[in-house]
């Protein structure tokens, strides 16, 4: 290899034609070697300030689909969730009215108190899982984020996360992001009160919100879609302690929950909207000391 060209041994991806003057970063992208073997990895391309010309390419496999929630089987559970939702909302919902309504005739006391209450509870439940089967495109427009996220922090203060500390480090020049901006406040809501459920046994629990413009970021956020820029940064961070091992990869699925009261559908939410958007939300450990962060990426504004 030593004193033959990069593209004779390794082409680099379409993108990197782009950025002739500047670093570059592909994650989950399809490289060709010169011997047409074919290899997923995540590109990394840094210009070196000490040595003008020079560049550090660095691979990273597997691909960051795992990192970043992505892959066909959770696709595959995303279609299943949509399917039972709205099984379960024509077959439940209706029929939980009626028990409702019968609880409501009886004489008042402790029974018919506890049933009205498990039907309401029951009832929301299927509320929630009818957020997923709607598929109507989201409508997307340029917002400025950070009233939405001064937004989220302060219901959050005021409510399930009153009495913790939550620190915002923003970068004060993004731009625009192209979303929904109900969508958006409830992914924030949604990490948020995430993070308030992971620090409760922690004797100093510590949430943390960032933002920050990613250049060079591009992804498919699905099979079939188009790669995408998406450079505008959000993430929660919290000190407690993490995913169990055995369902980080998996944390985006509907059902899947690290608590045993968790009903696996917050996060899974927050994974749908997040790609209706056109985005992408990814779950790590970093940090020293670590931390536990959900990572969205989203697309500009283009206007």
């Amino acid at each position: 290899m030593v004193g033959q060209p990069i593209a004779e041994i390794l082409p680099p991806p379409d993108e990197s034609r782009k950025h002739d003057n500047r670093g570059l970063a592909v994650f989950d992208t399809e490289i060709a070697t010169a011997r047409g073997v074919k290899i997923r990895v995540d590109f990394a391309e840094t210009i070196m300030p000490d040595h003008p010309g020079w560049r550090a390419i660095t691979l990273h496999v597997p691909a960051i689909s795992r990192r970043l929630g992505y892959s066909a089987d959770r696709t595959a559970g995303a279609r299943a969730a949509v399917g039972a939702a709205a099984m379960l909302a024509h077959e439940i919902k209706n029929p939980l009215s009626g028990i409702r309504g019968a609880a409501q005739l009886l004489d008042a006391g402790e029974l018919t108190t506890l049933i009205t209450t498990e039907v309401d509870r029951i009832a929301a439940l299927i509320d929630r899982m009818q957020d997923f089967s709607d598929t109507r495109p989201l409508p997307l427009a340029s917002e400025n984020i950070y009233p939405l996220l001064t937004h989220a922090r302060r219901l959050a203060l005021a409510g399930f996360a009153r009495g913790i500390a939550i620190e915002e480090r923003f970068d004060p020049s993004l731009p625009p992001a192209h979303i929904n901006r109900d969508a958006l406040l409830q992914i924030v809501i949604n990490l948020l009160k995430n993070a308030r459920e992971a620090v409760a046994d922690q004797p100093n629990p510590l949430i943390i919100v960032t933002t920050a413009y990613r250049h060079g970021i591009t992804v498919s956020s699905a099979p079939g879609k188009p790669r995408l820029p998406l450079p505008i940064e959000i993430c929660v961070f919290d000190n407690g302690p993490g995913a169990p091992p055995d369902i980080a990869d998996h944390l985006f699925d509907p059902f899947v929950s690290g608590r045993r009261e968790g009903q696996g559908l917050g996060l899974a939410l927050v994974d749908k909207l997040t790609r209706d958007m056109g985005g992408i939300v990814q779950y790590a450990r970093e940090g020293i000391p670590e931390m536990t962060v959900l990572r969205l990426l989203l697309p500009r504004a283009t206007s």
